[in-house]
């Protein structure tokens, strides 16, 4: 062993052990020598006393190494923890024995080390690939020293359905098995190359050095043979009892994931889920099988160890933000309740739901009664068909009748509905289903087809009946239409288990809602039934939406909300995934089918509203002008768009509320209030007032305050403010806001950082009258020399100026040293992007600066890189990137 070959170790963990057997492969008694990475001399020398002990076990074909960052952690004096880090037998530097171990002698073997090193608890396991079935072995014969278990990419068990990876079965070929995995040294390689990054050469040669040689990888042929593919394998009792042993593990519990994984992929980490339904879970996006290679996961372990177990958790995950709070009003009425409600009353002829044709006639509708039955039938067939409390049940379909059917069916259940966009793109939408792992999925044709193409996997339920052939070719098993029938048929009959009056715990989950992506990769954020309910209450009060009112929905969410708030709702013809379709001949045909009363459209939307109201009719204008109040959400909206707006619905109370997918509304403003607020901003008299969006004050039954940004551009504190002018990250408490990140564990710590609120990202302040300003997003705030930029407030400045559409401030080069970068679209559309021509580039500067900014380099691209979901959230981190290449003296080509 050269010590000195291994980057990231210290020479003083290594050790070898001699460990007598007492049973499984060996003989009793038979002395084997391990090797391993133990920081505990080290922890000894330096007097510090460990909380506990972390047991880490590799997989095949890695060893110790694998390890090396919790080491590195662990032996940090803030934090220590003894790490034992092992290399299994006829693996890594430890004895190559000449037998071969299979399952249960490994677990065996993990045992007498554990007993000749003299652990004691608290002991923590740590495992990956088929070293999390070694560790999770362990940890059931030893749970008087187990205080938790940590997994990474590993698997217990095959899902049912489905066959072991194609790589794995590629490797248990008998004509490539042993050539494969040591005769040559390909699995290795192969292995190597699944990380992400591509491992460094003195890495990669770590990771090959115990292997050199044909007969030192027998162990690793010998453990791809140990794989039980079937109930005939040897080691396929001993893989069946630690699958079922984890449900007894009461123990706190983390999963750490790489999706990017082509051997454990999701389906396994979902059913590891269904057995350790208690564990907290966090998948990070592009990193793949080598997780603890692709990411320092380090952080995130010795933090939650510090929250669970040594700091007293008792494994359950940490509530959300709203999961103990009372609903907004008193007693919880689910989603639903109102359906019925309309659907007995003197409206139940009256149209509850509508969808829009092309041609503006309505295409198709519900009454009230019919939306009942139909959601009262559906229900039942789904029950039928296996969705029960808890299923996730993903929906890939456009806004109107059927999604709002299949919704509310769904959640009367009590199964937990996956909303994605489709404006995430075929990449992130695919990325946000399998993430979700879906029991079932509905959908359109063109949702089936990609199901198929991308392998999620969830058992497929088309939205109308297909021909046989397609059903087959789709694995389709069947469609709302023949759930509905057989619904109908089994509440005639009286055949339904337990029938749909299931009535949910109201703190149990509901639904799991994507981000846009605009951010980055889409999030899911989990709600409970109480916290939809919190959400609807919430809306009804700040905007008195109540039965009765009549809502044209062009933003999705609202669309499905519509039926929950009592009002009717009807779809127009536009794409949703591309809000800036929607016209304004198409809002008024919608308006005028259910004679509107409240309007709900992003930005977007209203700007080709405006850009194409040349083509209504006076019908249609009429129709417009009857709507009394108009929301518009999703980016900050103008007030120049919303004056134009006002002139197409004069009747009509314009509002832009503030909020996310987290929250939503936090704040509301109206039109007359942002004239208000502007005009005290210009005026210079309101403290606060100015550098921003001015979206209002917080909505009913909500909080909001700041934690103040330090000189590093950051919001490193704990203690929320509310003092005018002192920016800093937005925090909500709110009964709506959401339980957690699905999934994402990590990323829920630091949103819930600050107990008892949510951490927004976005950054903004208060004025002297109470009013937030929103100034951008935490991450794009800029670092110059001796002060931060926020740019929001520069961009708005810039936006004024003739000749500029929509403009993004971004920084350049290091934290702390950064430039100030202007990036513009001009109107007309410029013919190219690069930088900004003499004239034009002075505006800019100077409208910067009469915002207190000063612009070190102006460039222009004739459309900004903005999300789908609202189309105007623009991509600074991306323009940054692009503009410190086009800066650099790299070709512009497009952002």
């Amino acid at each position: 062993m050269v010590i000195a070959d291994w980057p990231g170790v210290d020479p003083q963990w290594s050790r070898e052990v001699d460990v007598a057997s007492t049973s499984g492969a060996d003989a009793p008694g038979t002395v084997r020598r391990w090797h391993l990475l133990d920081n505990g001399g080290e922890l000894s020398r330096r007097g510090l006393a460990p909380a506990g002990t972390l047991l880490c076990v590799h997989g095949n074909p890695t060893w110790s190494y694998l390890w090396r960052s919790l080491l590195a952690a662990g032996s940090d004096p803030a934090h220590p923890w003894r790490v034992v880090a092992v290399d299994q037998l006829n693996m890594g530097f430890s004895e190559r024995t000449g037998t071969f171990r299979r399952l249960a002698d490994r677990i065996n073997d993990l045992g007498d080390l554990t007993d000749a090193l003299a652990l004691e608890g608290p002991v923590v396991s740590v495992g990956h690939d088929w070293g999390g079935v070694v560790s999770l072995g362990w940890a059931l014969a030893h749970q008087h020293q187990l205080a938790g278990v940590v997994l990474t990419n590993t698997a217990v068990n095959q899902p049912a359905g489905s066959s072991i990876p194609p790589a794995l079965r590629l490797a248990l070929h008998p004509a490539l098995h042993k050539w494969g995995t040591t005769t040559s040294d390909a699995f290795l390689r192969v292995t190597h190359s699944l990380a992400h990054p591509p491992l460094p050469a003195d890495i990669r040669n770590a990771y090959m050095a115990p292997y050199r040689g044909a007969l030192r990888r027998a162990g690793v042929g010998n453990f791809v043979a140990d794989i039980p593919v079937d109930a005939s394998h040897p080691s396929f009792a001993a893989l069946t009892g630690v699958a079922e042993g984890v449900r007894s593990l009461d123990v706190p519990a983390l999963m750490l994931w790489g999706p990017r994984d082509p051997i454990f992929s999701d389906r396994y980490l979902k059913d590891l889920i269904t057995r350790l339904p208690h564990a907290d879970v966090h998948r990070y996006e592009g990193a793949g099988h080598l997780l603890a290679e692709d990411r320092n996961v380090a952080p995130a372990v010795f933090d939650w160890l510090a929250g669970r177990v040594t700091g007293g958790g008792n494994g359950s995950p940490a509530p959300g933000h709203g999961a103990s709070q009372p609903s907004a009003l008193d007693g919880f009425q689910p989603l639903w309740a109102v359906l019925a409600e309309l659907a007995a009353g003197p409206a139940e002829g009256e149209t509850a739901v509508a969808e829009m044709a092309a041609d503006g006639t309505v295409a198709r509708s519900l009454t009230w009664k019919q939306l009942e039955t139909s959601v009262f039938n559906l229900a039942a067939g789904l029950r039928g068909a296996g969705v029960g409390p808890g299923s996730r049940v993903s929906l890939m379909v456009p806004p109107g009748v059927d999604l709002t059917v299949a919704l509310y069916a769904c959640l009367r259940l009590g199964a937990v509905v996956v909303v994605a966009d489709a404006g995430l793109g075929t990449r992130g939408l695919s990325r946000a289903v399998k993430g979700a792992t879906p029991d079932f999925l509905i959908g359109i044709d063109k949702a089936l087809a990609a199901a198929r193409a991308l392998g999620w996997a969830a058992r497929r339920i088309s939205v109308r009946d297909l021909p046989a052939t397609r059903r087959r070719v789709l694995g389709v098993e069947t469609s709302l239409a023949a759930l509905a029938k057989a619904g109908a048929r089994h509440q005639a009959e009286g055949s339904v288990k337990g029938g749909t009056g299931y009535c949910p715990d109201p703190d149990s989950p509901a639904a799991v809602l994507f981000t846009s992506g605009s951010t980055g990769p889409a999030k899911g954020v989990l709600y409970t039934h109480r916290q939809l309910a919190a959400m609807r209450d919430t809306v009804a009060e700040t905007f008195g939406i109540h039965p009765g009112h009549r809502l044209v929905a062009g933003f999705a969410p609202f669309a499905l909300l519509g039926p929950a708030l009592g009002t009717v709702s009807v779809t127009p013809a536009m794409d949703v995934t591309a809000p800036r379709t929607l016209t304004a001949r198409a809002l008024a045909d919608a308006a005028a089918a259910v004679g509107a009363t409240v309007v709900f459209a992003s930005p977007a939307a209203l700007r080709n509203v405006v850009a194409t109201s040349g083509g209504l009719t006076a019908e249609g204008t009429a129709a417009l002008k009857r709507v009394e109040l108009l929301l518009s959400a999703g980016a900050p909206v103008p007030e120049p768009l919303l004056a134009e707006v006002h002139r197409l619905l004069p009747g009509a109370s314009l509002h832009t509320p503030y909020g996310m997918t987290e929250a939503l509304p936090v704040t509301d403003i109206s039109l007359e209030q942002i004239r208000a607020a502007e005009a005290d901003a210009d005026s210079g008299t309101m403290p606060g007032a100015g550098n921003g969006v001015c979206v209002g004050r917080p909505v009913h039954g909500t909080r909001v305050a700041v934690i103040p940004l330090a000189a590093d551009g950051t919001a490193p504190g704990s203690t929320p403010v509310t003092e005018a002018g002192v920016a800093g990250e937005i925090l909500v408490s709110a009964p709506h806001v959401k339980e957690a990140y699905d999934r994402l564990w990590l990323t829920e710590e630091v949103s819930a950082g600050v107990p008892g609120w949510h951490r927004t990202g976005d950054v903004g302040h208060f004025d002297a009258a109470g009013r937030l300003w929103v100034e951008g997003r935490l991450a794009h705030v800029i670092t110059v020399p001796g002060a931060v930029v926020t740019p929001v407030g520069a961009e708005q400045a810039i936006e004024r100026r003739a000749g500029v559409g929509m403009a993004a401030v971004v920084g350049v080069g290091p934290a702390g040293t950064q430039a100030v970068t202007a990036v513009v679209e001009t109107v007309p559309p410029a013919g190219k992007a690069g930088p900004a021509g003499t004239e034009l580039a002075g505006k800019v500067r100077e409208a910067a600066r009469s915002a207190g900014v000063s612009v070190a380099a102006v460039l222009v691209v004739p459309a900004q890189p903005t999300d789908i979901r609202h189309n105007a959230k623009i991509d600074r981190a991306r323009l940054s990137r692009w503009a410190a290449s086009v800066l650099a003296g790299g070709r512009p080509g497009m952002p």
